[in-house]
């Protein structure tokens, strides 16, 4: 198999609209030969996945109180928080070129390179003595993918726990007090570590790992001119993007399994489900639309929608998903 072309892009933005715009950017670009490694931090901002609901992650009136930006992206999962003292990083690739468990070493490596034992945990997490200081997601388009997360080097850990507002269930399930407990900056644990350093340090390993880097790219607030990055970011920081449709619902469930969180919101137009609104952190997107296009037209009948979850067409990894669907309407 040809060796990748290796490619390093950093933002020098603290914009998030601007920043997820520029990732997106590189997803569509990305060619098949291609890995590419994009490095970027945002100012204050919760970055929520992308079929999560705001008004229930997120502490919306002190956001918009304290200056603090929303942001969705592409990618499932739960919701974060980002300043300046966390370093976001993105492997963009073609999706034959795809490698978890590759993409993942690059970041372990760099941090143990500081004397740590980093090791993975769960479904996205990145943890050193049980506590957090990583977090991943993942998107797959048609032809590329990407797989990006966090690493809190000298975040402000007070702010995080303020502006995020987890389930009470989640919190639970993982057998901790409370966001502000769980999470962990590198700096606490190594005082040399700072972003310099741990930029210096990834990139470093990410050479190691996929060959020296044959392109160099860094964009600046002026990325915005470039009107394929434009368009993009008018979709990240519109209002429909952010904050979606939130109606009130006839029917609404709420639970968590192992897979994730999942709500399910339903209203009803002569007995029939008219409008359905499916909420998760759930890395797996797919069944998102797949589940609401199900229930639409529906009767609002438990017979009835159990039939239409129960002969969906569905993947292997939909399989457990559509078996606990099915479980609130028993």
């Amino acid at each position: 198999m040809k060796k990748p072309n290796s490619k390093f892009v950093k933002s020098t933005s603290f914009n998030p609209w601007l920043n997820l715009a520029i990732e997106e950017y590189l997803v569509e670009h990305v060619k098949a030969n291609e890995v590419i490694l994009y490095l970027w931090q945002n100012m204050d901002t919760v970055v929520i996945g992308s079929n999560q609901n705001p008004w229930k992650e997120c502490n919306i009136e002190k956001m918009q109180k304290n200056g603090i930006k929303l942001a969705r992206r592409l990618s499932g999962g739960g919701a974060v928080f980002h300043d300046a003292g966390n370093l976001n990083f993105t492997f963009v690739t073609g999706k034959d070129l795809y490698d978890q468990e590759k993409q993942l070493r690059v970041i372990l490596d760099a941090v143990n390179s500081f004397g740590l034992n980093a090791e993975f945990s769960g479904r996205n997490d990145i943890l050193i003595n049980g506590r957090k200081f990583s977090g991943n997601a993942y998107y797959f388009g048609d032809d590329s993918s990407y797989h990006h997360g966090t690493l809190l080097v000298d975040a402000d850990i007070a702010k995080l726990s303020e502006n995020l507002n987890p389930s009470k269930q989640k919190i639970v399930s993982k057998g901790i007090d409370s966001v502000k407990s769980r999470v962990v900056n590198l700096k606490a644990i190594d005082d040399s570590i700072n972003i310099k350093s741990m930029k210096t340090s990834v990139f470093k390993s990410f050479q190691e790992t996929y060959g020296n880097v044959s392109a160099y790219t860094e964009y600046t607030d002026a990325a915005i001119k470039d009107e394929e990055i434009r368009v993009l970011y008018e979709k990240y920081s519109s209002w429909e993007w952010l904050y979606a449709e939130s109606p009130s619902f006839d029917a609404y469930y709420d639970n968590r399994f192992n897979w994730g969180e999942l709500q399910i919101g339903l209203n009803f137009v002569d007995g029939c489900i008219k409008n359905v609104k499916v909420y998760t952190d759930s890395m797996n997107t797919s069944f998102v639309d797949k589940l609401a296009d199900i229930l639409t037209g529906v009767k609002f009948q438990k017979k009835e929608m159990l039939k239409a979850i129960r002969s969906a067409t569905i993947n292997c990894e939909e399989k457990q998903i559509f078996a606990d669907v099915a479980s609130l309407f028993e």
